[in-house]
């Protein structure tokens, strides 16, 4: 199971459409944040190592994302 910014995220989908669980991210930042972490978006989540996992917890960290955007909007 992996868990970005308190969320758990898909594990039998691609990062790039598993990401977008997170309230704040969408397809367009999803890619961002893939590219900025150097994950190729097309990977399916449970292929990924926990290094890369947490690169993509950094460039998720970057955006204010679930309750912060909540708490805001």
């Amino acid at each position: 199971m992996a868990r970005i910014a308190g969320i758990n995220i898909p594990v039998q989908k691609h990062t790039e459409i598993a990401l977008t669980a997170i309230n704040g991210i969408g397809r367009p930042r999803a890619k961002l944040i893939c590219q900025e972490a150097g994950v190729n978006p097309a990977r399916k989540v449970s292929d990924l190592t926990e290094a890369e996992l947490e690169a993509l917890r950094t460039g998720v960290a970057k955006f204010k994302v679930e309750g912060d955007l909540r708490r805001e909007v």
